[in-house]
């Protein structure tokens, strides 16, 4: 069994953003089990943060940016490499500007300090995807595609990267192939650093990015190869793409075994490659639900909830494990009272009863802990609240929630809702534990 991994000290880092040049400080810290990966704008008031998935990914060009609402976080992929080579899976990093600091370009920085701050096994399991069908995705002649494992790398993942500009770029075809192991990343591909061709750095300088960088700081690469630069690595170039494939890797939240070829992929379609895995696994978790018989039925459900027809929003649980994660599923019938009132020609479930939903299941998830203690969980708040697509009569919901925290008197779940693999809706949400006499 694989565990949760967090750092055992603070880190700090400084230094200026890639593109934007402000100076920033950078401070790494230990977070709980099940929390997750977070940025957190410390320069905002209040503070902003910013989960590192997928679903809050920010369309920039060359690079990774992660927003909640009209903050952002810029060029967060090489410290998200690290920490996925590292096997740390929860993290809150606070920022004091918009960028993640450039540093040297490359990873290298990011993976010899985390490490050096101690890597911490925490009390809680985590459950790596293994790839097991082919899943590709391209863009014109840009393509990614992942495989199944083979016997020899059952625990790893494996990229094979071929980058070719054409036959009129100063880079010539390189290919790389690497087992992404802590030794193996750290001495062939961590060093490895950023790098655009003469022409892009002029047009980057023409949009008023990058002012700040001499040609000490990247590698710019002209006809003749990096300008008043040396290679590290004489195929420097494709060793850092697979840097960034591996830190957008990262967004999608557990460890990913398996092997990933590419062809002249960038930051867009890495993205795409993690939105589809996480389609795979919830598809995967759907069929599994299916043969599998209730964790807990309609009857046992009533006897954690107290609420009966028609506010009882959870028709069964297909899935606990222990404390930390539900599923739950709430099947949506056109004969549900609140469709006679609430756009009865174009029928829409409520956006506040899918929340009252996800609500309902996080009481449940939190009563595996509470039972014992005769408290209930009553809600208490509700945060970064989001509605993203229509639930209809006939949708089958199904409600996902993870624990964030339990107190002695509180409680914190984030909450899912899709309708197949499309995400519907989402919340964080905040319960207060109260005697159950007192009800």
């Amino acid at each position: 069994m694989k565990h949760q991994q967090t750092i055992s000290n603070e880190v700090e880092f400084e230094g200026r953003g890639l593109f934007t040049g402000a100076p920033v400080t950078m401070r790494v810290r230990p977070a709980e089990p099940h929390t997750g990966i977070w940025f957190v704008r410390a320069d905002q008031s209040p503070p902003i943060r910013i989960a590192a998935t997928v679903d809050n990914v920010s369309k920039r060009a060359r690079r990774t940016s992660l927003k909640n609402g009209t903050v952002a976080v810029e060029t967060v992929e090489h410290c998200l490499s690290a920490c996925s080579v590292l096997g740390l899976n929860n993290l809150q990093i606070e920022l004091t500007a918009q960028e993640v600091p450039a540093l040297d370009g490359s990873c290298l920085p990011f993976l010899e300090k985390l490490r050096a701050s101690g890597i911490e096994q925490q009390d809680a399991a985590i459950d790596p995807f293994i790839i097991r069908d082919v899943i590709r995705v391209a863009d014109g002649d840009s393509e990614l595609v992942a495989l199944p494992p083979l016997g020899s790398n059952p625990d790893h993942l494996e990229v094979f990267y071929e980058l070719n500009y054409g036959s009129d770029s100063p880079i010539g075809r390189q290919t790389y192939r690497a087992t992404i192991t802590p030794e193996v990343f750290e001495a062939n591909i961590a060093p490895a650093r950023t790098f655009v061709l003469e022409s892009e750095a002029d047009a980057l300088r023409a949009a008023g990015l990058g002012l700040h960088l001499s040609y000490e700081d990247l590698l710019v690469i002209g006809s003749d190869g990096p300008i008043e630069n040396r290679w590290r690595f004489s195929d420097e170039c494709v060793r850092h793409k697979i840097l960034d494939l591996v830190g957008d890797m990262a967004l999608f939240g557990r460890p990913i075994i398996g092997r990933i070829h590419a062809r002249k992929s960038g930051h867009s379609l890495n993205h795409e490659l993690v939105r589809a895995l996480l389609r795979d696994d919830h598809a995967r978790r759907r069929d599994d639900a299916k043969v599998r018989r209730p964790a807990l039925d309609i009857h046992a459900v009533q006897r954690i909830l107290p609420h009966r027809y028609p506010f009882l929003m959870v028709d069964r649980i297909i899935e606990i494990d222990g404390t930390k994660r539900i599923v739950g599923i709430k099947n949506v019938s056109i004969n549900e009272p609140y469709f006679q009132g609430h756009y009865p020609g174009e029928p829409i479930m409520p956006g506040v009863l899918v929340i009252e939903a996800l609500a309902q299941i996080g009481g449940v998830l939190l009563s595996q802990e509470l039972e014992h203690k005769g408290k209930v969980a009553v809600l208490l708040s509700l945060d970064k609240a989001k509605f993203r697509h229509p639930v209809r009569p006939g949708d089958q919901l199904v409600l996902e929630a993870e624990t964030i925290r339990v107190r002695s008197n509180t409680g914190h779940i984030k909450g899912t809702a899709r309708v197949g693999d499309r995400l519907v809706a989402e919340a964080e949400i905040k319960f207060i534990l109260t005697d159950s006499t007192s009800h």
